[in-house]
């Protein structure tokens, strides 16, 4: 069955195309238009607003959410696969465009294409999609042009893209555990002490027996929670929404990652994670052949951690002034002395991105192992978090019955 569609284009001298056509899907009519060498810019069914590209009013921007997990990554491989087979670069895109899985990075792949050919280098074209393309990716793919060695620069890319994705995903497995297992915790007691301790009030009163401390207190909390809920609810929800802008400042930001690498626990395994991305990062950008006060700039950026940024910057500043990069990482308390070592002799040797890329495999490696000491350490503790709390709240429960067990037993 046919439908008609309406649909924009650009031909090959960046001249528009409007019309319709009839087809059985979206995907038909774009492919029509490609034969036809057309640009597709918008199709749309007529009279309807499903646009596959987003067009008129509500056109779609590619944003990182549009993008899914992994599209990036895969896309980078490819291209440089097929950059390194022979296929020019604007066909390469196309294709890939193509078979973007998810509209809105097709859409912004169609639109790189158009930028091309209108006679944009790739790096430029992909400049205007920050969203999409970081400012490292761009870095690299200006340098990647700048070398004649794009094909290289972009499998170097897609394996940093895959190493980072791979951090991410330690990390937040890391992180799923113990946040799943305390909302369950404390919601399982809020449930008992809201909705089911208080309920036993009227029943301790009519036992007649001098109720124990640990019940007293029990009690005292479950009936302030029943009565002040919208309180401590409110109380909780206002504290993380002051919390989250509070972060949002200067200050608050640099505070928050000051703590996130100082906290028990985690702390250790947060500062691994920010070495390892710092250490990756830079190598990456140093052997790409980006000019080393902007990979500083570029790592400052991306770092993840203001911390971190503010010693790049110190550093970035001290190599400005003609003295030593590993210096102001030396003064630091954030850098171990193996790491700063590392890059004064890779900074002497002229082998400075080989012994970055060393350290972030290093920890990597750490970061991996001390995510399966958390996950087999945080069991353990958080069933014995569950058992003190709802242990304590059944116990408290108990504690009158048996006291009056005894007294009857007594009588």
């Amino acid at each position: 069955m046919s439908t008609k569609f309406k649909f924009e284009a650009k031909d090959a001298t960046g001249k528009v195309v409007r019309g319709s056509v009839a087809a059985a899907s979206q995907a038909e009519v774009v492919a029509d238009l490609r034969r036809r060498n057309l640009t597709p810019v918008d199709v749309a069914k007529a009279g309807g607003i499903g646009s596959l590209f987003g067009g008129g009013k509500g056109k779609r921007k590619a944003t990182k959410s549009s993008v899914q997990k992994g599209e990036l990554e895969v896309f980078t491989r490819q291209l440089a696969t097929m950059l390194g087979a022979g296929i020019p670069m604007l066909e390469s895109l196309e294709i890939l465009a193509d078979q973007a899985e998810s509209p809105g990075f097709g859409f912004c792949l169609g639109r790189v294409v158009e930028d091309i050919r209108a006679g944009s280098d790739l790096s430029k074209a992909l400049e205007a999609h920050p969203r999409v393309f970081s400012n490292i990716y761009v870095s690299m793919i200006r340098a990647g042009e700048v070398s004649g060695q794009l094909d290289a620069i972009l499998q170097r890319l897609a394996e940093y893209l895959e190493a980072a994705a791979h951090l991410r995903a330690e990390i937040k497995s890391a992180m799923t555990y113990p946040v799943i297992s305390l909302f369950l915790v404390f919601g399982i007691a809020a449930f008992l002490m809201i909705g089911i301790v208080p309920s036993f009030g009227p029943v301790f009163e009519s036992l007649e027996v001098e109720l124990p401390g640990l019940t007293v207190f029990i009690m005292q909390i479950a009936f302030f929670m029943k009565d002040y809920w919208y309180l401590l609810f409110g109380g909780l929800f206002g504290g993380i929404v002051a919390i989250r802008y509070a972060t949002r400042t200067p200050k608050g930001a640099l505070i928050k990652d000051q703590l996130m690498l100082r906290v028990p626990v985690f702390g250790p395994l947060f500062k691994k994670v920010a070495l390892s991305r710092f250490s990756r990062t830079f190598s990456t950008l140093v052997k790409s052949g980006v000019p080393i006060l902007g990979a500083m700039e570029i790592v400052s950026a991306t770092s993840g951690n203001l911390v971190i940024s503010g010693i790049v910057d110190a550093a970035r500043d001290s190599v400005r002034n003609g003295e030593s990069l590993s210096e102001p990482f030396t003064r630091s308390t954030i850098f171990p002395p193996m790491v700063t070592k590392m890059m004064a002799i890779g900074e002497r040797s002229g082998a400075l991105d080989a012994l970055l890329e060393k350290i972030a495999e290093f920890y990597d490696q750490q970061v991996e192992a001390e995510v399966k000491g958390l996950t087999s350490m945080i069991e353990p503790i958080m069933i014995a978090v569950m058992g003190v709390i709802v242990g304590g709240i059944v116990l408290a429960v108990f504690l009158p019955i048996f006291k009056l067990q005894e007294k009857l037993a007594g009588g």
